[in-house]
């Protein structure tokens, strides 16, 4: 495989995590009570989105003119926010919290493994990346330490 199908392989793999997490964060947010939460799920969702965006223009940049759209339909992604539908249905706001969790720990993975291959990435599809990691591994910090907080409340 060419370099540059390589690299739009690992921008389009982000997007569907980005598109997973947009997913999960919109449901988690209809389906707290906390308004901190909603608004905090709400931000991430939109986040996701956003970052989704700058994947998918730098796709285009490379070439391809059809970049991914739409979420995994496979992957430990995908399989961390089906378990977030049932946390939903009990409404408690811990179990939302740990499966939003859940879900970041796959995205801040996928993450990872891009910028262990950067090497292939460009210095601006590169930036882009580490900008977006950062950002995804703080909300996943955030997220954690309100889940812990939850916890010893319950």
């Amino acid at each position: 495989m060419s370099q540059t199908k390589t690299i739009i392989s690992t921008l389009n793999s982000l997007i569907e995590t980005l598109k997973d997490g947009q997913e999960g964060f919109r449901q988690a947010s209809e389906a707290v009570k906390d308004a901190q939460l909603k608004s905090l799920f709400n931000r991430c969702s939109l986040q996701r989105s956003q970052f989704a965006g700058e994947l998918q223009n730098h796709v285009i940049q490379l070439g391809e003119s059809n970049p991914e759209k739409t979420s995994s339909t496979a992957g430990a992604m995908h399989r961390a926010w089906i378990n977030l539908k049932s946390a939903i249905t009990s409404q408690d706001d811990h179990a939302i919290l740990a499966e939003c969790e859940r879900g970041e720990d796959s995205a801040v993975s996928e993450y990872k493994e891009a910028m262990e291959d950067d090497s292939n990435l460009s210095a601006p599809i590169r930036e882009t990346v580490s900008r977006q990691y950062v950002a995804v591994k703080a909300a996943h910090d955030e997220i954690k330490a309100l889940r812990d907080a939850a916890k010893s409340v319950s």
